[in-house]
């Protein structure tokens, strides 16, 4: 016959309504086949198990169904084998109507319900009550833990069942269950709570300006800006566009840390800072940190505006090429341009719209002078016939992966287009899977120090307990600059001129490394 429940609820009439109503094709599968849904698997008994109440209706003797709700301890129905479950009737839960109609109709339906999870158990089976002489069948039925008499014990003998679809089964929870949902839910308020009352206020050691974070915006799925301004309304220090902040963040480890992050907002407009930051979920943890802390009205004791990567003051053309985070300062120097009248022209690379900063500000307010070449919609940047075709007193500024800046730089020496009109930043160290361990020595002290391949030299002097002056750490800012006494280095600073390179013999020690085994430094 197949479906079992089917073959027992799917009466004549019934049937002539699934037809009436469209739906008959749709049962008529479960006509087909051998019987099933009528021995109980693991799924079923597991879930019998562990319910503490069930619906039962019974018939009587007037041809009326009787409906009774019957409740318990979790398990208090037992699963006796594939074909059959029980359970006992105590005294002060009695059954007396259930019982009478059983005497003279053992046709009996259940429903189980887990209304939390949304299912429900629908059962068909005929009743055999047990007396009390039957101490071995009612041993299957009684909990150990029940301290009440027991009167009497109901076996079911299962003839068919069915799942229903959770789509109109309303949720609804235990006290219990709503309390284990929730404890976590509040031991994280706790923390949470605990946590952002103890930083309502980030400072840097050396920090000397206050700031307020005063407006958050999601600019795509990993950027988010910060608003920042005087807490006491008052007028920010200027700023050189290109210019960055270095802000407070507590680590994973607790501690108070810094990043720089390039201010993206207008430079003529000193009545609030902006600020982009890019979370990096491979990075080294600053970026997951500040976009997890930084909360509205949270004070910040940051440094001054720094400025490496600076815009010319003169009226020469500009080129802007900015991949995909490298809009921020590139943003700064738009609006700094557009201020002074000067020439521009703005290239912006990145994976997709969607993951590009600024993109809709940019298009409506500079829509002649702003190229866009998302990758996922096939667009690329041709650098040579860009380069080429430079104005002899332009100035190129680029900013984003280093890929791209070393492809500008390559393609800018391969033109003989002279270094000093090809300006960059970059965000993070560079490195290379070439990268080997060296060492360095101290001059002044004698004190060699082990340079790890995967450790910027830096890095190894800090750790070393070298105090050293450092910055960006990420060779725009010549903080760290040192002179290197003996030994060839691999450069790979933004900021270092030729001269100071071959003459004056300096390194930066945040991104530069060995050429050979040793360097010998004058610290």
């Amino acid at each position: 016959m197949g479906h079992k429940f089917a073959e027992i609820a799917f009466t004549p009439v019934i049937r002539e309504m699934q037809a009436e109503m469209g739906s008959r094709s749709f049962y008529a599968e479960m006509d087909r086949g051998q019987d099933y849904n009528h021995q109980l698997t693991a799924k079923e008994s597991t879930f019998i198990t562990a319910r503490d109440s069930f619906y039962m209706a019974s018939v009587t003797e007037t041809g009326w169904p009787y409906i009774q709700h019957r409740g318990g301890e979790q398990g208090f129905v037992k699963v006796l084998d594939e074909g059959r479950i029980g359970f006992a009737d105590y005294t002060g839960n009695r059954q007396y109507v259930s019982t009478g109609n059983f005497t003279h109709n053992n046709r009996v339906a259940l429903f189980f319900m887990d209304y939390a999870n949304r299912r429900r158990l629908k059962l068909l089976g005929r009743v055999q009550i047990v007396p009390l002489d039957d101490q071995h069948t009612l041993a299957q039925l009684v909990d150990e833990s029940t301290a009440v008499q027991v009167e009497r014990g109901f076996v079911i003998e299962v003839e068919a069942f069915d799942w229903n679809c959770p789509q109109h089964i309303t949720p609804r929870f235990t006290a219990e269950q709503v309390e284990s949902l929730v404890t976590p839910l509040k031991a994280e308020n706790e923390r949470l709570h605990a946590h952002y009352q103890a930083d309502a206020e980030l400072r840097l050691d050396h920090g000397e300006l206050a700031l307020e974070i005063t407006g958050m915006r999601q600019l795509t799925p990993r950027i988010r800006s910060f608003e920042l301004r005087d807490p006491n309304g008052h007028e920010l220090p200027p700023f050189q566009a290109g210019a960055h902040l270095e802000v407070p963040v507590r680590l994973d480890n607790g501690e108070i840390g810094s990043r720089h992050y390039s201010i993206s907002s207008d430079p003529n407009n000193l009545s609030r800072y902006e600020i982009a930051v890019l979370r990096e979920d491979k990075g080294r943890g600053g970026s997951r940190a500040l976009h997890r802390q930084y909360q509205l009205g949270m004070q910040l004791l940051s440094s001054l505006p720094k400025g490496h990567f600076t815009l010319h003051d003169d009226q020469r053309p500009a080129v802007l090429i900015a991949g995909g985070i490298g809009i921020t300062p590139l943003k700064a120097m738009v609006h700094q341009l557009q201020a002074r009248g000067a020439g521009f022209h703005l290239h912006y690379l990145g994976r997709s719209k969607q993951e590009m900063a600024f993109v809709e500000v940019l298009e409506q307010s500079i829509p002649d002078h702003v190229s866009l070449y998302p990758t996922d919609q096939g667009k690329r940047l041709d650098l040579e016939p860009l380069l080429r075709a430079l104005p002899a007193e332009s100035v190129v500024y680029v900013c984003g992966p280093a890929r791209l800046i070393d492809a500008v730089n390559a393609m800018a020496e391969q033109l003989k287009i002279p270094s000093e009109r090809i300006r960059f930043e970059r965000f993070s160290a560079e490195s290379s899977a070439e990268d080997k361990s060296f060492e360095v020595t101290l001059a002044q002290s004698g004190q060699v120090i082990k340079v790890p391949a995967d450790k910027s030299p830096l890095d190894a002097l800090l750790d070393a307990g070298v105090d050293m002056p450092y910055s960006c750490k990420s060779g725009n800012c010549r903080t760290c600059a040192v002179k290197v006494l003996d030994g060839d280095v691999i450069h790979r600073d933004a900021v270092l001129t030729d001269d100071e390179r071959n003459t004056e013999q300096l390194f930066c020690p945040c991104v530069s490394r060995a050429l050979g085994d040793t360097l010998t430094l004058d610290i």
